[in-house]
């Protein structure tokens, strides 16, 4: 299989219907655009550890479409860590009307989000050289974005406190997660609850799977509480 093969674009089209998108060879062209700068870049930067075309596909553009269903119209977006684009591009290609912005304490993976941004002509979208906590210290950043989304996570709750202060008044936190004991959830859960992560928030979880992929994944969804 190579990437933007017809084998390889039936896979990406075939696997998000599975996940409840819909995808057409004009999005899987794209990504295919997008993958096969990730993988140049590569070669001289640590971008990805996952080369071949069948896992990145699975990997990288399934999973980051995973959360597309809990992702409103129109919607201001952010994706802390996004590294090689995941999931912000991704999604930015797949949902019309997204305003997007990329960030990474990165400065070579932000020079990538910049020139593939550049390559693949997106509108609507930026990537900056910054951390959470710095972006929220920036005029105009504080409550701005209707939902924030992460893959680079090692926990959830750092990520959160980090999230919160940038997240508008009714927005959606959005963590993607490989299988998380069920203490973990409740202790994340008690705390979202109790304020601890610096707003009170209520917890949804959605298990799924990705296609050929056996081990469980979940989306968190934290919103303010009201």
């Amino acid at each position: 299989m190579e990437i933007g093969s017809d084998e390889w674009s039936h896979l990406l089209i075939a696997g998000a219907r599975a996940l409840g998108l819909e995808l057409t060879q004009a999005h899987t062209r794209v990504f295919a655009c997008h993958a096969s700068e990730l993988l140049a870049w590569n070669r001289v930067t640590n971008l990805t550890t996952v080369t071949d075309p069948w896992p990145m596909a699975l990997t990288h553009y399934l999973d980051s479409l995973a959360p597309a269903g809990f992702i409103p119209e129109n919607a201001v977006l952010l994706d802390i860590g996004s590294g090689g684009g995941f999931p912000g591009i991704p999604l930015h290609i797949a949902l019309t009307g997204l305003r997007t912005t990329l960030i990474d304490a990165s400065r070579k993976k932000v020079s990538f989000l910049r020139y593939v941004i550049r390559e693949l002509r997106l509108e609507r979208i930026e990537a900056l050289h910054t951390r959470a906590e710095e972006l929220a210290g920036r005029r105009g950043q504080l409550g701005r974005y209707d939902v924030i989304v992460s893959r680079a996570l090692s926990a959830i709750e750092p990520y959160v406190r980090m999230a919160v202060p940038l997240l508008g008044a009714d927005g959606r936190i959005i963590a993607l997660k490989g299988g998380v004991p069920a203490e973990e959830v409740e202790a994340l859960r008690l705390a979202a609850g109790n304020g601890s992560l610096g707003a009170a928030l209520s917890l949804r979880r959605h298990a799924y799977t990705i296609p050929d992929r056996t081990s469980e994944r979940s989306i968190f969804i934290l919103e303010r509480d009201r």
